[in-house]
């Protein structure tokens, strides 16, 4: 018995071992293809879902923080002013007043979607005449431009955009900074327009006239 355990540990000390020469072995280029089969057959990345265009553009003009003094201490809320339009002659002004801003957001817009209006323009969506309209400490005149674009800053530009109002020159001759007074003097000065609102082929509605 003696014998056979020498016998075999000089068989397992003449044996080389084998060492890692950097050789690709073949276990190495099965992993190899099957990477480049795993490869081939990958998922492929899900497409994500279209969103429908949603039928009004927002802008908000004014987030205010409003503080209420009461006995039990001060209270804050929220208070929104936005506006919404489709670019195609109808436009509105909303307010929405809460405790969270995703909420006076939601408020503002049903609010805006309730005072939609078209406002009266010509073929090339101008505004037939000029008008002068004033809120409050907020006064604003709008006057056409033939090939000028829109000429405006502030509230009125915005509500002129999402209108769909286009070669006009607005301007506010007040002093006043308010973004709500000067976008109700310009919602006020656009509904005063005269004439047959125009609508484009695109949408299936009748004209609208203002008496």
């Amino acid at each position: 018995m003696a014998e056979e355990t020498l016998q075999k540990n000089e068989t397992t000390a003449a044996t080389p071992v084998a060492r890692n020469t950097g050789a690709p072995s073949d276990r190495g280029q099965r992993s190899s293809g099957g990477s480049r089969e795993f490869t081939k057959n990958r998922r492929q990345p899900r497409r994500r879902m279209q969103r429908p265009k949603p039928e009004f553009e927002q802008k908000i003009l004014d987030i205010r923080r409003v503080t209420r003094v009461s006995s039990g201490g001060r209270r804050f809320s929220f208070s929104v002013v936005m506006v919404l339009g489709d670019k195609n002659g109808r436009v509105g002004l909303g307010i929405g007043k809460a405790g969270d801003t995703s909420l006076a957001i939601d408020k503002a817009i049903k609010s805006a979607k309730k005072a939609m209006f078209r406002v009266v323009t010509t073929k090339t969506m101008s505004i037939p005449h000029a008008i002068d309209a004033k809120f409050c400490a907020s006064q604003v005149t709008i006057m056409p431009a033939p090939e000028r674009g829109v000429i405006a800053g502030g509230a009125p530009r915005d509500v002129l955009v999402l209108a769909g109002v286009k070669d006009v020159n607005a301007k506010i001759l007040s002093r006043s900074k308010n973004h709500l007074n000067n976008a109700k003097a310009t919602i006020k000065a656009l509904k005063e327009l005269r004439g047959v609102a125009f609508v484009p082929a695109k949408k299936k509605e009748e004209e609208v006239t203002n008496n």
